[in-house]
């Protein structure tokens, strides 16, 4: 791959004959049709995506956190002080953060990933092949990145998803880890949206009324500066987001490309999915979105990349979180189609009267 043009190869969308299979399988299975729901309907994403009907049940979904500081944190826009990026990768390395717990408990593996974390201790530096720089530039009033920095991250993603992928992943998570990062996050949406500041700035870590004015005033003048390059993604990239979350926008459409099915998690993977959208027109048939969370930007990126989300919990912490809280139904979903018994297998007699066309 050149190092200095970022090609990408038109995306293939789901299978639409396994899709149309998958549909008429579960009018054949024993309950009435509709009745399971956003089940079925995620379970007809799946076989699309697997480009079978009924679907395999998945055995190697994989969580890929991408871990990274922001300059702009310095301005007071996050209840927590930069340092903290770096402990809770080491804590996520040892097993004792949230995804860890929540990612054993749903089947899932976790791989995290040091793009742009401000340290050189040694639980970063054992993580850091594709490690960009440490932090990034203050977005209000400088480019997050190089124009280098920028494709680097890009193409890390890019590469981390075909290793993934290689090694038998077969669904995907991105995951984010990051002070600060609902900034940048926020101006990506506002941007990639047509939305105003006050739309997509939300409280973040639990910031106060002070901070998030800080925030709000940070957003618009990144703001500003984001709209002026809004026709080229990497350099959308590079003036407004991070390494972190330009290697997750390269992740994200590199899956697509991998035909790897991705469930989203919060805020800043639905705006790397955004980015994402914009290098691989058509990615978003690859994804589905695990969750709805507290943050106004979050609402604005779903309904743009039309994501109707599994669940409502308010869980705005990150790392993949959201998306393994969802990873249980998709599991469900999945093995309805590929287990359940038809109406001919089990001798159960079908509906008297067809349900109507949907």
């Amino acid at each position: 791959m050149d190092d200095d043009i970022l090609e990408f190869a038109e995306v293939e969308q789901p299978d639409e004959h396994a899709r149309s299979a998958a549909i008429a399988l579960h009018s054949k299975l024993i309950k009435p049709a509709g009745s399971l729901g956003r089940l079925e309907e995620l379970g007809v994403w799946v076989a699309a995506c697997q480009g079978q009907s009924p679907p395999r049940p998945f055995t190697r979904p994989r969580v890929v956190v991408f871990a990274g500081d922001h300059g702009i944190a310095a301005k007071g826009v996050s209840a927590y002080p930069s340092e903290v990026t770096a402990q809770l990768v080491g804590s996520m390395l040892t097993g004792g953060a949230a995804i860890n717990v929540l990612a054993a408990s749903a089947g899932a593996s976790v791989r995290v990933i040091d793009m742009a974390v401000d340290s050189d201790a040694p639980a970063t530096r054992s993580i850091g092949e594709f490690k960009v720089r440490r932090g990034s530039g203050s977005i209000d009033v400088e480019d997050a990145l190089t124009d280098a920095e920028a494709r680097a991250a890009v193409r890390a993603g890019r590469a981390i998803a075909d290793a993934e992928v290689d090694g038998g992943a077969d669904l995907l998570i991105a995951g984010d880890l990051g002070i600060g990062n609902s900034t940048p996050a926020s101006v990506l949406v506002a941007a990639l949206t047509g939305s105003e500041p006050v739309a997509v700035v939300g409280r973040g870590s639990g910031i106060d009324d002070n901070a998030w004015m800080r925030k709000a005033a940070a957003v618009r003048d990144a703001l500003r500066r984001a709209r002026t390059v809004l026709a080229d993604p990497v350099a959308l990239l590079r003036t407004t987001a991070g390494a972190d979350i330009a290697a997750m926008a390269g992740f994200l459409a590199q899956a697509s490309l991998r035909k790897t099915p991705v469930i989203l998690d919060g805020l800043v993977a639905a705006a790397a999915a955004l980015v994402a959208e914009e290098l691989v027109p058509g990615a978003r048939q690859w994804w589905t979105a695990g969750q709805r969370g507290g943050e106004p930007a979050h609402a604005l990126a779903l309904e743009h990349l039309d994501l109707d989300p599994i669940l409502d919990l308010d869980v705005r912490l990150g790392e993949g979180t959201g998306a393994v809280a969802a990873l249980p139904l998709v599991f469900m979903a999945t093995r309805v189609l590929a287990e359940m018994a038809t109406h001919e297998q089990a001798g159960v007699s079908g509906p008297l009267i067809e349900a109507p066309a949907t």
